[in-house]
């Protein structure tokens, strides 16, 4: 039987992608179709879909990797081997690969690297069933404009003998690398991160470029892991914000700032909003958007520690002026709180970005019931041969 699609040795055991043997045209029409489905009884105007957004060549576009290493026993060879790669679908077993269709080149050839080098530096792989052993993940981050490396190794205790040595002998392997960071994890966790970290080598940072813009990337900032398909994402969302100048939007579900900074300072030559506030629960994330305000020279975004919802609610109660609401939440979607919120302070236009439209068309629902209607949507394929769509939808508040 004539094959089709791309061709991986441990396609149907993996659980990174599910759709490499469908051809890439094919992937993207069925992810369209499944999104005019979902929002069927939302949209009056079948002209306001856009074809999805897909990429010229869906491979290799995951610019963070992350590679659990186990040791096992090899019966023909009679010794133990240390596997590093994937977990296997659906289990907590790692399956060994040399290769990734959808993982940055580079940073899947460091990930083997630090394999290789762990015998001669004594470096035993972590042990989740006894709580033994010593290094757990590793963490490779490859900025895509800048080209910038980040190694981050995930070790079970803070205190790292050779350090330096194995250090040296990485970057004398891979010389693009620019910093090194050991990030201890002491819990016994199937938790990737943990709490402290210390720089082996380099800033502890890398540095990359999203539309016109540039970020801070730390290990543990959220950072999209497909820059190619998140300036296509953010560019239409701030597109279908229409923004002329002189408006105040709300960057909801901030993390580190990125939607609300390119919000500021606009797209494509057209003008960014007058006034961004940015919403997240999570301080360290403000931190991070605070500090690339700052780096990009812009003013005319603030940002918040606070619950999104809880922050909108604030706003109503105050009866504060709202053009553009861009709202990115988790997964999960909304909440109810924060949706009656927006209905009461009613922003002119709402642009909601999306990971899963499952939990978006629930909340397109909720906010087509009080008093706005979809004028544009936008799928984008952020994860090539997997499932998942992104999906951008443009909210207008019905005048009564």
């Amino acid at each position: 039987m004539r094959r089709t699609g791309l061709f991986c040795p441990i396609d149907g055991r993996c659980g990174g992608c599910q759709l490499l043997r469908t051809p890439y045209k094919q992937q993207l029409r069925a992810k369209q179709e499944r999104m005019e489905e979902l929002f069927a009884d939302l949209i009056e105007d079948r002209s306001c879909i856009r074809p999805i957004a897909g990429m010229r060549d869906p491979r290799y576009y995951r610019t963070k990797v992350v590679s659990p290493y186990v040791a096992v026993y090899d019966r023909r060879a009679r010794k133990q081997r240390v596997l590093c790669g994937m977990y296997e679908r659906g289990t907590h077993r790692v399956i060994d690969s040399g290769e990734c269709l959808i993982e940055n080149q580079e940073a899947k050839r460091i990930i083997l690297t630090v394999r290789s080098l762990m015998g001669s530096f004594g470096i035993v792989p972590y042990d989740e069933d006894a709580d033994t052993g010593f290094l757990r993940h590793v963490q490779v981050r490859v900025g895509h404009t800048s080209g910038e490396i980040m190694v981050t190794l995930v070790t079970r205790r803070e205190a790292f003998p050779g350090s330096r040595a194995f250090v040296r002998a990485l970057k004398r392997a891979h010389p693009g690398i620019t910093t090194v960071v050991q990030n201890v994890n002491t819990r016994k966790t199937n938790v990737i991160m943990g709490d402290k970290e210390c720089t082996l080598y380099g800033p502890g940072f890398i540095l990359d470029s999203l539309c016109g813009l540039t970020f801070r990337i730390s290990s543990k900032s959220f950072y999209q892991v497909n820059a190619e398909q998140t300036e296509v994402l953010y560019t239409r969302a701030v597109e279908m914000a229409r923004f002329t100048g002189g408006e105040t939007a709300m960057d909801a579900y901030c993390g580190t700032g990125t939607i609300g900074l390119v919000a500021a300072r606009g797209v494509n030559g057209t003008p960014g909003a007058a006034r961004v506030i940015g919403v997240e629960e999570r301080p360290d994330a403000v931190a991070d958007a605070q500090n690339n305000a700052r780096h990009n020279g812009i003013e005319a975004a603030e940002f918040v520690a606070a619950d999104a919802g809880a922050f909108m609610r604030r706003l109503a109660e105050r009866a504060e002026r709202l053009d553009v609401l861009l709202m990115d939440p988790p997964r999960s979607g909304s909440t109810p709180e924060f949706l009656k919120a927006a209905c009461t302070l009613a922003p002119r236009r709402i642009v909601y970005i999306s990971c899963n439209p499952q939990t978006q068309v629930r909340d397109a629902e909720y906010l087509v019931q009080h008093g706005y209607r979809i004028v544009e949507m936008q799928p984008v394929d952020m994860f090539p041969h997997t499932p998942h769509t992104e999906n951008i939808v443009a909210f207008e508040r019905v005048e009564a």
